[in-house]
């Protein structure tokens, strides 16, 4: 059996948590692939790496003198180093940092330093084989990631690897130039390198131990989930559920390889199992509540719009022309609702709504704006009668108004909308339904 492991940037922000991080792997000789991230935030105030070379960087491109922020970077690590008491000597790698952002290297290069020189001094403490990701992760020339050649390379450098650190974030395209995946990218080239050498578990090590039900943040000690679906997660993901990038879900769902969020801290703690099916039953009826803030609503109405062939293309393209996507589009017989992110449309609504009025000739356009949608999901659900009852009587309850209601046919999901002020309020409301009642 094989194991891949990454470890998030809170597991590894010290050489006390490198020793954590340590100890994990060394406890489980099928930990063989291991995936770090760049050192994180040592206490509330304290700054990420990666936020302090893409500062340091900025200053580079402007030609202002750079080095004194380098020379921090350099001390985060050199306290590391010397807290593991390893022999790493990184001078030589911040040499060649140096000279690369006095040439401008790019902001993708500067970022990916943090997992990099992460990855040397972890190889070096486990006595790992250090594989650098730009030599294995592949982009192609416009910057998309290229999976089935990543997939090949990276099977066949990892295949003569009993053992290896693979630094995430990062990859590179087919002329060197480095390239990273969005922000939190670790989880997917974690992901990646479980895909390649069909491990058997995809570990990611976190400081929580695995997902709640909804945000702890609003729901003190929310109740934690023990098993979730692929398709559940990406559903809460989406709507905003931290602890995993969502992207990384689909290379190991590709080979149904499970994940398992686990937490650094707490290493005895099941964690959460993230599978591709189960017959395991959830606690509650539903999965997880997750949700975010800052939509808008246009609301269409023109009379006989349901016998009008062509009426949702004219409506949808206004958006894409215009460069912007949609969330839902709940309609009736004679009106279709449009929700977008409020960010995007407030620049161009004036312009939408000109040109709605000129393709689609409605008879009036509403918008409401300041809306928050929140998505209710669960395997559950399909077999329970009532779901969408118990969601509105609570939130009747709690005195909150429903602006839409959207279920998908797989009955896995339920979101609802409803204004930016009622957001935390229907969270509580629905949670409290559910979870704490459990009727």
């Amino acid at each position: 059996m094989s194991k891949v492991v990454k470890f998030g940037g809170s597991s590894l922000a010290s050489a006390e948590q490198f020793r954590k991080v340590g100890d994990i792997v060394r406890s489980d000789a099928e930990r063989r692939y291991v995936v770090p991230s760049a050192p994180g935030k040592r206490f509330d105030k304290d700054s990420k790496v990666t936020d302090m070379l893409y500062a340091c960087y900025e200053l580079a491109e402007a030609g202002k003198d750079f080095r004194e922020v380098l020379e921090a970077i350099r001390a985060r690590y050199r306290e590391i180093v010397s807290g593991l008491e390893l022999s790493v000597d990184l001078d030589g790698e911040f040499g060649i940092i140096e000279k690369n952002f006095q040439a401008k290297a790019g902001r993708d290069y500067a970022a990916s330093r943090g997992e990099y020189l992460n990855g040397i001094i972890m190889a070096a403490y486990l006595d790992f084989e250090f594989v650098d990701a730009a030599e294995v992760i592949r982009f192609d020339g416009n910057g998309s990631f290229n999976a089935e050649e990543t997939n090949r390379v990276l099977a066949e450098r990892l295949g003569a690897c009993r053992y290896a650190v693979i630094p995430g974030f990062y990859g590179a395209k087919p002329d060197g130039e480095v390239k990273t995946f969005s922000r939190g990218g670790s989880d997917i080239t974690g992901s990646i390198v479980a895909k390649a050498v069909l491990a058997d578990v995809y570990e990611n090590w976190t400081d929580v131990s695995g997902f709640f039900v909804t945000d702890p943040r609003i729901i003190e000690n929310a109740k934690g989930i023990d098993v979730i679906t692929y398709r559940e997660l990406r559903e809460l993901s989406y709507m905003g559920a931290g602890v995993l990038h969502e992207e990384s879900i689909f290379p190991v769902r590709q080979e149904n390889i499970p994940i398992n969020i686990r937490n650094t801290n707490s290493p005895d703690d099941n964690g959460t199992w993230i599978v591709g099916s189960t017959c395991q039953k959830s606690k509650y009826v539903i999965t997880g509540i997750a949700g975010k803030k800052g939509f808008c609503s246009i609301n269409i109405e023109k009379d006989k719009m349901n016998s009008e062939i062509g009426f949702g293309r004219k409506v949808l393209q206004t958006f894409e022309e215009n460069g912007i996507s949609f969330e839902h589009v709940p309609s009736g017989i004679d009106t279709m609702t449009v929700f977008v992110h409020q960010d995007e449309f407030m620049h161009k609504e004036q312009k939408v709504v000109a040109s709605l009025y000129r393709t689609a000739k409605p008879d009036t356009i509403e918008i409401e704006s300041d809306l928050a949608l929140i998505a209710v999901v669960g395997r559950g659900m399909k077999a329970t009668r009532g779901t969408a009852g118990r969601i509105f009587s609570a939130l009747s309850h709690a005195n909150v108004n429903v602006k839409m209601i959207d279920q998908g046919s797989s009955e896995l999901n339920i979101i609802i909308g409803v204004a930016n002020d009622d957001f935390e309020t229907a969270i509580k409301a629905i949670y409290d339904i559910f979870v704490l009642t459990n009727l």
